[in-house]
């Protein structure tokens, strides 16, 4: 599903304008962003949640020359779906 399809089908659902669905979609997707950089944790229940996990440094290979290289620390966003999404979709 696109973005497009995303907005059509909250219009539909929401029985309001595309206009109006995008606009919402919009401020939903920037208020997660800025949320999530400033390192909170995003929970729509439900659905699944969003958060930062920092991983640590560590040693890796590269696996064309096989030489021992140092995967850098980096912060990374992730999501971990919710009890009602997991049983809609793990069967």
């Amino acid at each position: 599903m696109k973005k497009d399809d995303l907005i059509e089908s909250i219009a539909r659902s929401a029985k309001i304008s595309k206009v109006a669905a995008e606009r919402g979609l919009r401020g939903l997707l920037q208020t997660m962003k800025d949320a999530i950089e400033e390192g909170e944790r995003v929970n729509l229940v439900g659905f699944g949640s969003f958060s930062i996990v920092d991983r640590a440094a560590r040693m890796g290979r590269n696996p064309q020359t096989g030489q021992q290289i140092t995967i850098p620390s980096r912060r990374r966003i992730r999501f971990t779906p919710g009890k009602s999404l997991m049983d809609r979709v793990v069967t």
